[in-house]
């Protein structure tokens, strides 16, 4: 799980700078087709083709379109509509509301020690992003509704994995959710991938394309998933409270952006939580 921190705090900045020169629609669904293909090919090779197991098929279709679709798209929209700060503080929450949602459905057991680390480690990601200044208002309402959105999409989805049997393997899960998650992302980006000129996309932008296919999609999502199924859904959310933290240092190394003390009591504050929730 530190993997996927460090994997996706660094996509923050990898996609940041492939934006500059591919629509956040069109990149979008262009690496979640590369990622369909490649999964299918693991599939065949480790499989020997796509095997829906009986009884799974329309909840793999609802789980892709929840955790893929929707989450992709309003996380996308919470960008372009508001800030990027409000986004990442909104979302943030993500791991409070999945052990909310763990408890409240009785899918897993949640203790004093899950809720207090999840608070604290929750702290901490507030500070580490109110340190670069966050502004809500009017301007800003559609972005941080839609990241309210994403929010919720991810901590469902989050859930729902936990409630899939045993014998699934993170492989399956990943590939047959991404399969029913790109159709939906394909059509919301199809007016940006008709207007883009593919001549003009640098290698950096298919650098940056590669990155977010290959390591934020297949690789990370089949952690995600290896480590919901093995520890739990909450144990596994309260993670993401570190990505906020490796995007801060990302994006100092690489683009030169400030870190200021407040933002190392908070990633005292996360390493606290995280650890909290470790133990049962």
């Amino acid at each position: 799980m530190l993997l996927v921190c460090l994997i996706w705090g660094a996509n923050f900045s990898v996609m940041k700078g492939a934006f500059s020169h591919m629509p956040p629609m069109a990149f979008s669904a262009i690496r979640f087709t590369v990622s369909s293909l490649l999964l299918y090919g693991l599939l065949r090779w480790r499989f020997g083709g796509v095997h829906v197991p009986p009884g799974l098929r329309w909840r793999m279709a609802w789980m892709g379109v929840l955790g893929n679709t929707l989450y992709q798209i309003a996380f996308t929209l919470s960008l372009v509509w508001g800030t990027a700060t409000n986004s990442a503080l909104i979302l943030s929450t993500i791991p409070a509301m999945v052990t909310t949602i763990a408890g409240i459905r009785r899918i897993e057991p949640v203790t004093p020690r899950m809720w207090a680390g999840t608070a604290v480690a929750t702290i901490g990601v507030a500070l580490v992003i109110l340190a670069g200044g966050v502004h809500f208002g009017s301007h800003t309402l559609r972005g941080d509704l839609c990241a309210v959105a994403a929010t919720f999409c991810w901590a469902l989805y989050t859930v729902e994995l936990r409630r899939l049997p045993p014998t699934m393997q993170p492989l399956q899960t990943t590939a047959l959710t991404t399969f029913t998650g790109t159709p939906g992302l394909v059509a919301a980006g199809a007016m940006e991938l008709m207007a883009l000129d593919w001549r003009r996309v640098p290698g950096s932008a298919w650098g940056a394309l590669a990155y977010s296919s290959v390591l934020s999609l297949i690789v990370a999502y089949m952690i995600w998933n290896a480590s919901v199924q093995k520890v739990g859904s909450s144990r596994t959310a309260i993670y993401m409270c570190v990505t906020p933290l490796v995007a801060a240092i990302v994006a100092w190394l690489a683009l030169g952006e400030r870190l200021v003390p407040l933002q190392g009591a908070g990633a005292v504050l996360i390493v606290t939580g995280v650890l909290l929730t470790r133990k049962p």
